[in-house]
């Protein structure tokens, strides 16, 4: 008699969901989306196939909670430390709020596990997108640029108001280049000649450059 795969798992412990993200997340790193089939998936997690439906409702939906697995941290932890500077008593200056976004920003991204499955995952999507662009921009992107959006106004007053998004722009486009150029540089041979990236030093400079720029907007 054949074994019957569509059987529902019975135990609904998250470690059965654990195992599918797990395994899907593997999957799709190395296969892409359309190369990852859902009996793999369920193979490779040690579950039924009937699971990834019971559990995700299907594959597309599994691969955006593989993708939310690190978009909400990152997201949370931002926003945390917006709040985490604008919560202290007194004085709030433009500079702490500045490091603080730039640090977790930065330390969000750069843990090797979790950078390189992420740079894997962004790599297969860039070439099949398979991801609704709800997911940056309602999920992640829109509650973050609010909440720096409302810190930057709070802590610069004089700045124009116009002003704060493309100042918003600047800061994050120079820390995701941060991110791709320090990948780069752990990951080159010895036989390349490249100088020393401090990281720490990298983010004083951001942090600096764009306080100059936004006092320099603030005086018109």
């Amino acid at each position: 008699m054949k074994p019957n795969n569509n059987k529902i798992d019975i135990s609904t412990d998250k470690g059965v969901q654990e195992r599918l993200l797990d395994a899907a997340e593997e999957l799709f790193c190395e296969r892409g989306f359309k190369g990852t089939s859902i009996r793999d998936i369920a193979a490779s997690a040690g579950c039924n196939i009937a699971s990834v439906n019971y559990y995700f409702g299907g594959k597309n939906n599994l691969y955006i909670e593989v993708w939310r697995r690190h978009l909400i941290p990152m997201r949370d932890a931002r926003i945390a430390s917006i709040e985490r500077v604008m919560s202290k008593n007194g004085r709030i200056e433009l500079e702490d709020l500045l490091k603080s976004f730039a640090d977790t920003f930065v330390g969000s991204m750069v843990d090797p596990d979790k950078a390189s499955r992420l740079s894997k995952l962004m790599a297969r999507e860039y070439i099949d997108r398979h991801l609704p662009a709800s997911i940056f921009v309602d999920e992640v992107m829109t509650p973050t640029m609010d909440a720096m959006r409302a810190a930057i106004i709070k802590t610069c007053p004089d700045l124009d108001e116009s002003k704060v998004l493309m100042v918003i722009f600047s800061l994050i486009g120079q820390l995701v280049h941060l991110v791709h150029v320090s990948a780069i540089f752990e990951q080159g041979e010895e036989n390349l000649d490249l100088p020393v990236l401090d990281t720490s030093e990298a983010i004083e400079h951001i942090v600096k450059f764009s306080i100059a720029g936004i006092r320099a907007y603030s005086k018109g």
